[in-house]
């Protein structure tokens, strides 16, 4: 039997998350059925299952995919592998959630995945643990700003990096809400307000 390749593994497990975001998108979770995740996959079951062994699999799948592209930039930014300040960083984070809703609906998919969380102690373990390393990035971020005299020296740096993190959500919400075109000018914004 010839072996599969990572290539093809990859584009599997894409399939069966982009048939995933389809059913969640219009069920939700709770009235998503496992054989509605085969059939919009367009896989068998045991096929489905070599990737996922269920639908909490799946949805913690989709969650970490969602957060992944905002966590690394801000570990970029964090770690001063980009350039800016705390205001292009956060332009960048907003611009890279409009561009992930644009091409896969993150807003409402992240409204229902947060809503999941708070239903599912895995989730949300899940979610505290990847938020936990946003929030250090970002303290981490907010006291280089401070030390370099753009950010008051004053206030907590992990009690500013709390507020800043606060307005990615809200940004998502917005997505979901009232999409894209509500958004248009924010990261401009926030480069203008926090700017170097």
């Amino acid at each position: 039997m010839p072996k599969v390749s990572q290539e093809h593994r990859d584009a599997r497990r894409e399939q069966i998350l982009a048939g995933a975001k389809r059913c969640f998108l219009r069920n939700g979770f709770q009235a998503t059925s496992m054989q509605d995740l085969f059939a919009e996959s367009q896989l068998s079951s045991g096929s489905f299952y070599r990737y996922f062994t269920s639908k909490e699999d799946v949805i913690l799948a989709i969650a970490e995919e969602n957060l992944g592209a905002v966590t690394s930039l801000i570990h970029e930014l964090a770690t001063g592998r980009h350039e800016g300040g705390l205001g292009e960083a956060l332009s960048s984070v907003l611009g890279t959630v409009v561009a992930r809703n644009r091409d896969d609906q993150l807003g409402a998919m992240a409204v229902l995945v947060w809503s999941e969380a708070l239903r599912s102690p895995p989730l949300r373990e899940r979610f505290t643990d990847l938020l936990g390393r946003i929030r250090e990035d970002l303290t981490e971020l907010v006291g280089r700003e401070q030390s370099a005299h753009r950010l008051p020296s004053d206030v907590d740096a992990a009690a500013l990096a709390k507020l800043f993190l606060a307005i990615v959500p809200g940004a998502v919400l917005q997505l979901a809400l009232f999409g894209e075109r509500d958004l248009d000018g924010v990261p401009a914004a926030a480069r203008a307000v926090w700017s170097t």
